[in-house]
Formats: structure tokens, C-alpha cells, sequence
């Protein structure tokens, strides 16, 4: 079992930069692939990025790469995803998620673990 407690959210300006920090409990974090999707509302989840377990291997949504950055800290069981360069259309709850493997994945239904969420809401 996994407990996954996320952090960070709040409003910022567009163009400004917020860290979303997800901690994780557990001694075997390292064999989970991490994920943070995101939920507008009225639209159904979306994938932002994912990170593996080890190697750290990254992918991003189109739509944030180049402006979002996914981290892990092993040692912390720690996940984080910096998002810089913010727009009003990345408004939305912020979920971090857990999934039992090396490698990372897109997919929602590839997830086993799922935090509360954090709210970020930019204006323009």
C-alpha cells in the first residue's frame, strides 16, 4: 500500500512558476513509476508527465513540455513537478499517482496509487 500526499498548489499570475511536491510512504518507492495528471473542471483527466522508477526516465504531455519539469528524490520517496512559464489553461487539480513498475506510463488505468490532489488556478 502506498499513501500518496501532495503539495504546492495555489493561485499564481500567468507566466509565473510554481513546485508541486507529491510525498509517497512505503520503502520500496524506487519500484514505482510516478505521474502527475491533471483534472480541469468539467474535463476528464490528463496525463502531464511521468518519471521511472530508477533510471529516471522522463515524458511529457505536449502540451508542458518545455515548461514542466518531473523530479524524484529517491532517498525522500519524494516526487516534484516544476512548472514554470504558467498559462490560464493549466488550471486544474493537480494529482500525483503511483504505479507498480519500472517504467513509466500515459495512462490513467496504468496508475495503482493515487493522491488527493492540489489545486493550481492561474490568471490571466
Amino acid at each position: 500500500q502506498v499513501q500518496l500526499v501532495e503539495s504546492g498548489g495555489g493561485l499564481v499570475q500567468a507566466g509565473g512558476s510554481l513546485r508541486l511536491s507529491c510525498a509517497a510512504s512505503g520503502r520500496t518507492f524506487t519500484t514505482y513509476a510516478m505521474g502527475w495528471f491533471r483534472q480541469a473542471p468539467g474535463k476528464e483527466r490528463e496525463f502531464v508527465a511521468t518519471i521511472s522508477g530508477s533510471d529516471g526516465g522522463t515524458y511529457y504531455a505536449v502540451s508542458v513540455k518545455g515548461r514542466f519539469t518531473i523530479s524524484r528524490d529517491n532517498a525522500k520517496n519524494s516526487v516534484y513537478l516544476q512548472m514554470n512559464s504558467l498559462k490560464p489553461e493549466d488550471t486544474a487539480v493537480y494529482y500525483c499517482a503511483a504505479g507498480l513498475g519500472q517504467f513509466g506510463r500515459f495512462s490513467v488505468s496504468g496508475y495503482d496509487y493515487w493522491g488527493q490532489g492540489t489545486e493550481v488556478t492561474v490568471s490571466s
